[in-house]
């Protein structure tokens, strides 16, 4: 065995490299000690695996553990594993030599990078997570002995330019990384790592599901205990899982008072390996409309906790799901903005979306379907956003919807009924967008719909005013505005109508010139049946509450004038063709055909322009009467 001290200096790029990550890459330094556990946690598995392909391997697997140590008057931390250990050889290339295969290129992208955030996120591409422990220590001190070998090794830096390396006689089997800590400073968020109760709050949080178990002294005996619960639920096997403690899990990660709705598993082998524990919840949260919202899944590496809340696994419009992702392959220090890029993260996102709306659908499909329903009233407004931003699964949302409807007024339809119960020869799916039931119950709009039997949806969700113009159709049928362009519901109404035109030529161009301000059009119409006018746009034309929509949001929109139907039959109507034949200059006959448009808007739950001077014409009229 050699005997003597070897000292080292760091490549240049290391000791940049090093000098980066001592002053704040992270910005959570509690992160350091995930980093230790998890690589004594690797350093325990590749023990087993090896001592199960060599059977002659002379290593001790009797106890296999992690053990966190702290001298509070030394002010030190110890993290040490009777893990496989490292030879002299594996010291000098995986530790001696930091990120040996991408230092280069890690600084040439650290320079690109504009911010500190940024510097942060490049950290798991290049393997230097070990070197965190220098945020929070004045100088680090490994000893390692690989198992089966009886030379030991001693490395040493203070993280300032060099290393030594040294033989050890009598070291364990294992690893054993000491950190002689940095002084306190809340300031720099450096908190106080020799207080047992902060280790294990660290523990708890980021590898209370690690396979192995972590020990600490047990108060101020030597006498240690277990301190991370090793009950990754997502890992064992379903039978031996109660629903009692899925719940619990739940309540734990959810913040949740009540047991989740459904509760699922996933497992994928192969290319990629991942493990998925998701919950349903059985209400909605208070903020899920807020735009501070957080949203996603927990991800875990081999049973690392990496961060909560992980948009990059779970769409905005299935925000309200809860649970786990465990990935085998990724970094642990892998930031939000890489996971938006990897490879794997969007493949298992794809899959999680889709065991979501399978399972509702499997809900949608029980006896009496009590669970859909409540899922649906919770979460059906959130879901809805999913047919404007995930269009390869649009026709997997729209199968899983459901809309109040003319047909009931209590229970929703989906739109497989819808399509069943269509009269012959209708090709259309029929709908109405408005702010309330009862607006839309009581447009002038449904009044021929509702006359001739034809259902139509009823669309009170403000996001309703947008999938409607985004998604073309389902099942072959294509959705139609009854708000929107012409309506025919009966040919046999064809003649009539052609008659009625013919009569009321004069008054519409005259209308249409009196009002040219406010429609681009006056027609008849045959959709009404009692009310005197009602207020339709072209088939292209986005909708008054979508323009009012675009403008809170600052965009400028232009006016969209729309077009003013009139019911032939009825006595308002005819009674002002007749007028207009007989003293087409009188000036009051204007201030009528401007109180049918302002009546027609307001039936439709729009606003007056001029509130004063319709309630002032208005009044005028009434006086009359009298």
């Amino acid at each position: 065995m050699t005997t003597s001290t070897q000292t080292f200096e760091f490549q240049s790029e290391a000791r940049q490299l090093l000098q980066l990550m001592i002053h704040s890459i992270y910005s959570n330094k509690d992160v350091f000690l995930r980093e230790l556990v998890s690589n004594a946690s690797d350093a325990l598995d590749k023990l087993r695996l090896e001592a199960f392909r060599d059977k002659d391997l002379e290593a001790d697997t009797d106890d296999l553990h992690v053990e966190i140590a702290i001298d509070q008057e030394a002010r030190t931390l110890t993290v040490r594993d009777n893990g496989i250990g490292m030879s002299r050889d594996d010291v000098v290339s995986l530790i001696g030599t930091i990120a040996k295969s991408g230092t280069a290129e890690f600084l040439s992208k650290l320079k690109e990078s504009k911010d500190a955030a940024g510097s942060q996120d490049l950290i798991g591409q290049f393997g230097v997570g070990f070197y965190s422990s220098f945020m929070v220590a004045d100088r680090v001190s490994l000893v390692t002995r690989h198992a089966g070998s009886t030379e030991g090794v001693r490395w040493e830096s203070d993280g300032e330019g060099t290393y030594t390396i040294e033989p050890v006689e009598d070291a364990p089997q294992g690893t054993s990384v000491t950190l002689h800590l940095k002084p306190v400073d809340d300031d720099d968020h450096l908190f106080d790592y020799t207080s047992a109760r902060k280790v294990r709050e660290i523990v708890k949080r980021y590898s209370d599901f690690i396979t192995w178990p972590v020990k600490m002294a047990a108060g101020d005996g030597d006498e240690l205990e277990t301190v991370n619960s090793m009950k990754a639920l997502w890992a064992r096997s379903q039978s031996e899982v109660e629903q009692s403690e899925y719940n619990e899990f739940y309540k734990h990660i959810s913040h949740d008072r009540n047991d989740p709705l459904e509760t699922f598993r996933m497992q994928a082998e192969g290319t990629f390996e991942y493990q998925a524990l998701l919950f349903i919840p059985a209400q909605a949260p208070l903020d899920l409309f807020m735009r501070e919202r957080k949203r996603g899944v927990q991800l875990y590496v081999k049973r690392v906790f990496i961060m909560d809340d992980c948009e990059a696994l779970m769409p905005e419009y299935l925000r309200f799901v809860k649970g786990v992702v465990d990935a085998q392959d990724l970094s642990l220090n892998v930031s939000r903005e890489i996971l938006q890029q990897d490879r794997q993260i969007r493949m298992i996102r794809k899959r999680l979306v889709k065991k979501v709306l399978a399972t509702v659908k499997s809900m949608m499909a029980e006896e009496g379907g009590e669970r859909y329903s409540t899922f649906w009233g919770a979460f059906g407004a959130a879901v809805k956003e999913g047919l404007l931003d995930d269009v390869d699964n649009r026709e997997a949302i729209l199968e899983i919807s459901s809309f109040a409807s003319t047909h009931d007024a209590e229970a929703p339809t989906s739109l497989k009924d819808y399509v069943a119960r269509m009269k012959d020869g209708q090709s259309d799916i029929y709908y109405l967008t408005g702010d309330s039931r009862s607006i839309i119950e009581n447009s002038p709009h449904m009044e021929a719909f509702q006359a001739k039997g034809f259902e139509v949806l009823v669309l009170t969700d403000p996001i309703d005013e947008m999938w409607v113009e985004a998604v073309s159709g389902f099942d072959g049928k294509q959705f139609q505005s009854i708000a929107k362009g012409e309506v025919d519901l009966d040919k046999d109404d064809d003649e009539k109508t052609a008659e009625a035109k013919k009569d009321f030529a004069d008054l519409l161009t005259w209308m249409t010139t009196t009002l040219t301000e406010d429609v681009k059009e006056v027609r008849l119409s045959t959709r009404l049946t009692t009310s005197p006018a009602c207020i339709v746009g072209d088939a292209h034309d986005i909708t008054p509450t979508l323009e009012k929509m675009y403008r809170a949001s600052g965009q400028e929109m232009p006016k969209v004038k729309r077009i003013l139907e009139l019911n032939p039959t009825h006595p308002l109507v005819s009674g002002l063709r007749a007028a207009h034949g007989e003293r087409a200059q009188d000036e009051g006959l204007a201030e009528t055909a401007e109180l049918i448009y302002g009546m027609a808007l307001l039936a439709e739950g729009g606003e007056l322009t001029d509130p004063s001077r319709f309630i002032k014409l208005m009044a005028q009229r009434l006086e009359r009467t009298l």
